[in-house]
């Protein structure tokens, strides 16, 4: 038996039906040759975080990374100390004897001076290329195996999607053939500043932001931050976000080109048949929706909903899943790939392995918890200066993208009687959303005054439940799950649940 290599790529990205975006060949390659997930999602809907539940399998709550910052503990000392030495590339190595390559966008405060700079190299990684901080196209430094290598802004040598690609390319050329691989591939594409490839800055001049149901509508019924949205918005903020939309998909041809160029070398190494290969993304995006011009980190579908598609042995062609997914389930799927004992591991996610399998009678979640923890300014925002301290990522018509109390948790419910979702903020008002999206897909009706007291009861105490879940605990059933026992007793039994639940600062 010659254990499988694994090829992750990972990039942000705007969800739209799969079909309907610029990645053709990423489509016809990964997707029509594989499986397809349709309700694949991230528990936090921001890189740090999201990043960080990819490489550990667990819940924000658990591996502590709550915002993009070295205070929020991405990649900070505590992070390298205490989750970096398990996650699952370390595991992969040393356990699993896999040689591992590592290429792009790490975590967003990786190579700062107070994390020890450019010259620390995770754990678990033979072959280390990896972005000092945030996203960029041009003009960046890269540690390669923790020497520092700075790029200009010469596209046929510096241009980031490119050079990623190259760098795997010639992984694939020099490896050695007597040990599994596995590589992560990280493009910046599409993030900001949306810089695409000379070639394609002309493509897609007639793509535009889709107008849903939920574009530029007031979200008169969500929580304060969605409130304070400007609507309609203005002629000037709906062309920002369709040139933003249109400039990510610009930037998403390379990545397209990327992966061609992967599989076509595999394929030439005579090892694509014995590589699983996964595309994902760290969180979704929104332009527009509810007045919101362009970012994360809320809660709805636009935000937390992401593409996964996976090929590999034992997969077979152009299929769907309609299984409730998450990113915390990609560390444990690529380790019992590897033949790893997950019982060993305390990840809170669930191997998709039995469903890449095509398994019959797999017992699977039917919820799982998403959890953000808002990030504000002890000051005013001199564009918004109205709204007082504690808001930020403010727009020049005075829209906030965030807060200090936009700080929420949320039960994602999906089964054969409900499609559902339950949230809590913490704020003044402790406000509570309700989505039925069977009825209301786009989210536009926030139900949590007329739905079912019960079923408001259950939702309330499987959210204290999930905060505070650990590994196998994270994996319990869920309200509609036939072995979900609940006991309303239990809800009041500690008056303090609900104020250790909450703990960001609130305006």
């Amino acid at each position: 038996y010659t254990l499988p290599s694994i090829l992750t790529c990972l990039a942000d990205f705007l969800l739209v039906p799969f079909f309907q975006t610029p990645l053709k060949k990423t489509n016809a390659l990964i997707a029509q040759k594989g499986i397809t997930f349709l309700n694949a999602y991230v528990p936090s809907a921001l890189c740090c975080p999201s990043r960080a539940s990819i490489l550990t399998g667990k819940y924000p709550h658990n591996h502590h990374v709550v915002n993009n910052t070295l205070e929020g503990n991405c990649s900070s000392k505590l992070w390298q100390k205490i989750q970096e030495p398990y996650t699952f590339p370390a595991l992969l190595k040393t356990m699993c004897g896999y040689q591992t390559f590592f290429a792009g966008k790490y975590l967003n405060e990786y190579g700062a001076e107070d994390a020890g700079g450019v010259s620390h190299v995770p754990p678990g990684w033979s072959f280390w290329y990896a972005l000092e901080k945030n996203s960029k196209y041009y003009n960046y430094t890269l540690s390669v195996n923790g020497k520092a290598r700075r790029h200009g802004e010469n596209y046929s040598v510096d241009y980031l999607t490119d050079v990623l690609a190259n760098m795997s390319l010639d992984f694939l050329e020099y490896k050695s053939n007597f040990e599994p691989f596995f590589m992560m591939i990280s493009t910046p594409a599409p993030h900001s500043p949306w810089t695409a490839a000379p070639q394609y800055t002309k493509s897609f001049q007639n793509v535009s932001a889709p107008r849903n149901s939920n574009f530029n509508i007031h979200g008169k019924n969500k929580h304060w931050l969605i409130r304070q949205a400007k609507t309609p918005m203005t002629n000037s903020s709906v062309q920002f976000l369709d040139d933003a939309y249109r400039k990510r998909w610009q930037t998403l041809l390379s990545v397209d080109d990327l992966i061609e160029k992967l599989v076509k070398k595999l394929e030439l190494n005579g090892e694509l048949d014995n590589t699983y290969i996964f595309y994902t993304s760290d969180n979704g995006f929104h332009t527009g929706q509810f007045s919101l011009p362009i970012d994360k980190r809320q809660l709805y579908e636009f935000d937390i909903k992401v593409p996964l598609l996976v090929r590999g042995p034992g997969i077979k062609p152009n299929q769907t899943n309609k299984m409730l997914v998450a990113n915390i389930d990609l560390g444990p799927t690529i380790l019992d790939i590897a033949g790893y004992d997950l019982n060993k591991t305390q990840m809170d996610g669930m191997s998709l392995l039995p469903l890449l399998r095509g398994d019959k009678n797999v017992t699977w979640r039917s919820d799982f918890l998403v959890e953000y923890q808002g990030e504000g300014y002890n000051g005013s925002d001199p564009t918004c200066p109205g709204l007082g301290p504690g808001v930020t990522h403010c727009f020049p018509d005075c829209v906030c993208e965030d807060s200090y109390n936009n700080t929420y948790a949320c039960v994602r419910t999906l089964s054969t009687s409900w499609d559902l979702q339950y949230c809590e903020f913490d704020d003044r008002e402790v406000f509570v959303e309700v989505y039925n999206l069977t009825a209301d897909p786009h989210q536009i009706n926030n139900i949590a005054k007329t739905i079912d007291q019960e079923i408001l009861e259950k939702m309330n105490y499987r959210l204290m439940m999930l905060q505070s879940c650990s590994g196998a605990t994270c994996r319990t059933p869920g309200v509609f799950d036939p072995g979900y026992r609940f006991d309303p007793r239990l809800m009041f039994s500690n008056h303090g649940v609900r104020a250790r639940r909450f703990s960001g600062q609130s305006l």
